[in-house]
């Protein structure tokens, strides 16, 4: 199919996500007011909306709490930059298997598996304008490590999103999960004109080629919003491409941590570039209230004390 780009581009920034980069690099966010304060420059750089997880302050470790869910909104919120946010709802799917003849009982240290509710607890607490739907389940690279998201566990947490009023990002890792996501949709799960992040490069998902990515490119419903990233020295190629085969962007330190060979970035100096490889492109890069506009999304007030 012919390639038609995008004009009009947002910018999500992934800010700090769950990966083991604490201590990999000393921009990578670890306390709420670090976290909200990074989200915070990347929008004035550009970013529309603003993908946070949230880690121990002390550890930087991948955090569940609600209480540090609840401070990072807080002070997004009560910003005096506009923009739209965007909670993980990833955690709490995550099996470490012990050694291939005994894969039972599971590692505890790595193995981080609760119920639905539990896993939602933070959206309900704080009602972000989006949040995150991993439709799939899959292998990562790191040890036998495995995101568990059953067919009932999505349409549950999928269910709980719409009642809530919070639109779902579908998070794609592979065309399986673009085929499940379809299904919740034509069931009535998820709302349609859905939203979904390609998420390219991510080991063992989908490989990081471009035929992959228009293999997935293509398999998004015409009436779908879309976005894509890669991993790393890939980062900024895919805003190009991304732009170019007619979706918006995701950039941010969750994905790569570099700003070019032996310089480490911030979240702004990489929503900086991507803004200056759109506009080189001829497009334009649009602001929060043209995405709620585009998306549908209703601006939450700060959460009551």
């Amino acid at each position: 199919m012919p390639l038609t780009m995008t004009r009009d581009v947002f910018i999500t920034c992934a800010v700090t996500g769950s990966g083991g980069t604490q201590d990999r690099s000393p921009h990578v966010p670890r306390s709420p007011q670090q976290i909200a304060a990074s989200a915070i420059d990347a929008a004035r750089a550009g970013a529309a909306v603003v993908h946070c997880h949230v880690r121990d302050p002390e550890t930087g470790t991948p955090a569940r709490r609600l209480d540090l869910y609840r401070e990072v909104t807080e002070r997004i919120r009560a910003a005096d930059v506009d923009v739209v946010l965007n909670l993980t709802a990833g955690m709490g799917g995550d099996i470490v298997f012990g050694g291939v003849e005994s894969p039972f009982p599971v590692d505890p240290a790595g193995t981080d598996m609760i119920g639905a509710t539990e896993r939602m607890a933070h959206i309900v607490e704080c009602l972000p304008e989006i949040c995150t739907l991993d439709c799939g389940t899959m292998n990562f690279a790191e040890a036998d490590y495995v995101m568990t998201n059953t067919p009932g566990m999505l349409r549950a947490m999928g269910g709980m999103m719409t009642r809530l009023g919070v639109k779902p990002e579908i998070e794609a890792f592979d065309t399986g999960h673009l085929w499940f996501a379809k299904q919740l949709v034509d069931e009535g799960t998820l709302a349609r004109q859905a939203l979904v992040q390609l998420c390219m490069g991510v080991p063992w998902g989908a490989p990081n080629d471009l035929n992959t990515l228009m293999a997935m490119v293509n398999n998004v419903p015409d009436d779908w919003t879309w976005s894509a990233f890669s991993l790393g020295r890939d980062q900024m190629p895919y805003v190009a491409a991304a732009v170019l085969a007619g979706g918006n962007v995701r950039v941010g330190l969750e994905d790569n941590l570099w700003l070019e060979k032996g310089v480490l970035a911030t979240n702004a100096q990489l929503v900086e570039r991507a803004v200056t490889i759109i506009e080189n492109m001829g497009a334009r890069v649009i602001g929060p209230a043209e995405v709620r506009a585009k998306l549908g999304l209703t601006k939450r007030a700060p959460v009551p004390a």
